[in-house]
């Protein structure tokens, strides 16, 4: 299946898995009456609006480039992410809230180890599909997907919290166990929804490929610039799933125009070969505008 298409089809998806996870997030509650279990019912309901936000992200992304987005769409994911990371905080708050109001008026449980199971229930669905759009969303650099995965990632950790603490009041019965933890989890869920804002920001600024990366770049440009004598100003950003590259290349100044032009196609085509939905950008100049001292086997960076 292309990358575009399983992108798009895990988007959708989740929406229904949310769903179904809310469903039975809200069976556990209603049979059970404790406020760790309604938190963690309340977060789910996040969980599907931020779904659709994610699905609508990836829809707009993926469209090609226009007249007014000449650079297309893919900063779209970004805007989604940022979405679920406020929301992610904003479920942490509510939480809170419940939690303290639980606080000051305990109420004691009913038929925990039922509500236990199907809370667990929801949480091995969760689980194992917050595994699948974080692998997918990395492998074709999908914002959006991963966001989604790492929401869905804290829900899980929101329920092994929830049925740690059921299984603390069951069996010492001290009731104010449960909106205790449910504090706890929310603090952690107020961290990822940080990690996700702060990631979905660097994004939207422009933010340059790892150091990792970058050198990896500037070997593939070595390997295939024989011909030409000098790379400098080398620039990168990623923008959701495409990374874009742009940096002068020198060469002879009595080098023909064809000449230049070959170089710089074999350049491209080595970097799409290795760095999938990259977008290049190479200024050819004279030696009179080169850096450095010409170079000897490999061609340098200025």
């Amino acid at each position: 299946m292309p990358s575009k298409q399983r992108v798009a089809t895990l988007a959708f998806w989740s929406i229904i898995v949310a769903f179904g996870v809310l469903g039975l997030k809200a069976f556990a509650f209603f049979i059970t009456g404790s406020v760790a279990l309604y938190s963690d019912a309340l977060e789910s309901i996040v969980n599907v609006i931020a779904s659709a936000a994610a699905y609508w992200a990836i829809q707009v992304s993926h469209k090609p480039a226009d007249s007014d987005h000449q650079h297309g769409h893919h900063k779209a994911e970004y805007f989604s992410a940022v979405l679920e990371g406020v929301l992610i905080v904003l479920a942490a708050l509510m939480i809170v809230a419940a939690a303290w109001e639980a606080l000051l008026r305990p109420q004691p449980l009913q038929q925990p180890w039922e509500g236990l199971a199907v809370n667990g229930f929801a949480a091995v669905i969760n689980a194992g599909w917050a595994w699948l759009l974080i692998r997918t969303g990395r492998q074709d650099k999908s914002p959006a997907l991963v966001a989604d995965g790492h929401h869905i990632m804290t829900d899980v950790v929101t329920s092994l919290g929830v049925i740690a603490g059921l299984v603390g009041v069951v069996l010492t019965g001290y009731s104010i166990l449960d909106p205790l933890l449910a504090i706890l989890v929310a603090l952690n869920i107020l961290y990822q929804g940080w990690q996700v804002i702060s990631g979905s920001l660097s994004g939207l600024m422009d933010k340059a490929v790892p150091l990792e990366d970058n050198m990896h770049i500037r070997d593939i440009i070595s390997a295939n610039s024989k011909g030409a004598l000098e790379v400098h100003d080398l620039k990168t950003r990623t923008a959701g799933r495409a990374t874009f590259i742009e940096f002068h290349l020198i060469v002879d100044g009595d080098m023909p125009v064809r000449e230049s032009h070959v170089i710089c196609d074999r350049i491209e085509d080595a970097l799409r070969a290795e760095i999938p939905s990259v977008r290049v950008l190479i200024h050819v100049e004279p030696d009179d505008e080169a850096k450095l001292p010409r170079g000897t086997s490999a061609v340098p960076f200025a």
